[in-house]
């Protein structure tokens, strides 16, 4: 498919600023990444709810989510994770203008499509949570028993099994997702944005 031609960027009226001003707070991406099993999705939404009961404006972009709508023409190909995580840095840096705090939870295997979607958004506004836990650990998880049917050969390309992971080199949290607590993988990561000024320190 040819890409589009005689297209010219429309500067909205209200900008980020204006929107991070009425919200209160400012707004960025944070990324959560890991094996299948890790906690991705689990951290990302205990999260979400504190963020939202605090009266802060959140989503979360959930990895199977996205592949029910905006991303279900594609397969699991390198290619097609590739254009996965492609599609997800737009909509990711079309929720940031608006002024939410985004929390995506995708596997995002390779390290390059993940630095492609960090390079879309200003400095400070990527902020990648490493979710490491071990693949025995997620494994012997298997929440979807989706494992189990890659070890069977159901599932061709599988990460972790039969394609790669490539774990952050130097991610802005690293969270031992399989041995702490969901409540002390919740406090890291408020703690990281209390820091990097996304959040008020509560009195």
């Amino acid at each position: 498919m040819a890409a589009a031609t005689n297209i010219v960027w429309h500067e909205a009226s209200v900008d980020r600023e204006a929107r991070c001003r009425q919200r209160g707070h400012r707004s960025a991406i944070l990324w959560f990444t890991g094996l299948s099993g890790s906690g991705k999705s689990t951290l990302a939404n205990a999260v979400n709810t504190v963020l939202f009961e605090r009266g802060l404006a959140t989503y979360v972009l959930d990895g199977d989510n996205i592949r029910h709508g905006l991303c279900k023409d594609l397969g699991f190909s390198d290619a097609d994770r590739e254009e996965n995580i492609r599609r997800i840095g737009e909509v990711a840096k079309l929720f940031v203008d608006a002024g939410v705090i985004t929390l995506t939870a995708f596997v995002s295997p390779f390290r390059a499509d993940r630095d492609k979607a960090r390079a879309l958004v200003a400095d400070g506004d990527f902020i990648e949570v490493h979710c490491a836990a071990d693949l025995a650990v997620c494994e012997e998880r298997d929440p979807k028993g989706l494992y189990a049917k890659a070890r069977a050969g159901v599932i061709k390309e599988f990460t972790g099994i039969s394609s790669p992971y490539e774990a952050p080199d130097a991610p802005e949290l690293w969270v031992d997702t399989g041995s702490q607590s969901l409540e002390e993988s919740v406090a890291a990561v408020l703690s990281l944005l209390e820091a990097k000024g996304v959040l008020k320190a509560e009195a």
